[in-house]
């Protein structure tokens, strides 16, 4: 069965590898970085929860667990669980965004932060989470399956399977490795939508040429996930998926009101009957 997966990563400013968690791209102090959300971080929470009424679609969300240090950060997630429900899945973006594969295999390392975060983010979300992982950035080894694995996630999310992002697996490493040790390790992996091996996803819905490839090959997605299906489908091999991902920080583009270019032959605007009575219940 061919699906579409709408997936959506919190990160802020502070988590871009330009700022935090890459040898040689970040050039910020984390250790002095402030952990107060940004304004378009703001926005985009507001700018979320404005799409998410306008529609009766299921989102899964991938949340970095040091933004629940931010009380606001960790109000609204209570509060958008509250009012949408099951409509919301949540899982794993890594304790911060560290680009895991960058840097030299530290399996220790990376198994002490995961248990971390997946243990911060359970106690905060409760039955909305799910054990799913995100690499931060996309930066998945090989060596990284088997702790993931270990921890009781039975699905990754991470690999980006285009050419221009390979260095991404880590040094001597390509994709078809990273498949074969999530498979090795018994995982699901649901790779992100690509098209002509190039990224259409994330950064790539505004980094013009590719902003132009992206709105093609959304244009091609098939039908959403039911609400019902959305709980469980990632886990479900029977499911051919089509992901698509973007960060919560668009939503805070264009004044709070970006959408992301889901084509409207799959998109239904407004909430249905069910969905109003789960409200309803949820309140």
């Amino acid at each position: 069965m061919q699906k579409t997966w709408l997936t959506i990563d919190c990160d802020d400013f502070r988590h871009v590898p330009a700022n935090q968690g890459h040898p040689t791209r970040s050039k910020g102090d984390l250790k002095n970085a402030s952990k107060d959300l940004s304004e378009q971080f703001i926005a985009g929470m507001e700018g979320f929860e404005s799409w998410m009424r306008s529609h009766n679609h299921p989102v899964s969300l991938f949340i970095i667990a040091d933004l629940f240090e931010s009380d606001q950060f960790s109000d609204w997630i209570s509060s958008i669980v509250n009012i949408f429900s099951n409509r919301i899945t949540i899982g794993c973006h890594g304790l911060s965004h560290r680009s895991w594969s960058a840097w030299p295999e530290d399996y220790d390392g990376f198994k002490q932060a995961l248990a971390e975060a997946t243990r911060i983010i359970k106690q905060r979300v409760g039955e909305n989470w799910r054990p799913w992982f995100r690499a931060p950035g996309g930066y998945i080894a090989p060596w990284m399956a088997k702790v993931i694995a270990e921890l009781g996630f039975t699905v990754d999310t991470s690999i980006n399977p285009s050419w221009i992002v390979k260095k991404k697996t880590g040094k001597g490493n390509n994709w078809k490795m990273v498949r074969e040790s999530i498979s090795k390790n018994k995982l699901i992996e649901r790779e992100w939508l690509n098209m002509w091996s190039l990224p259409v996803n994330g950064p790539a819905l505004s980094l013009f040429p590719l902003s132009i490839i992206s709105k093609m090959a959304w244009k091609k997605l098939p039908s959403i996930l039911s609400i019902d299906q959305a709980l469980e489908a990632p886990n479900n091999p029977d499911f051919t998926l089509s992901t698509v991902y973007w960060h919560l920080l668009d939503h805070g583009r264009k004044n709070g009101n970006w959408t992301p270019p889901i084509p409207n032959r799959i998109f239904s605007l407004g909430t249905n009957q069910r969905n109003t009575e789960s409200l309803k219940t949820a309140n």
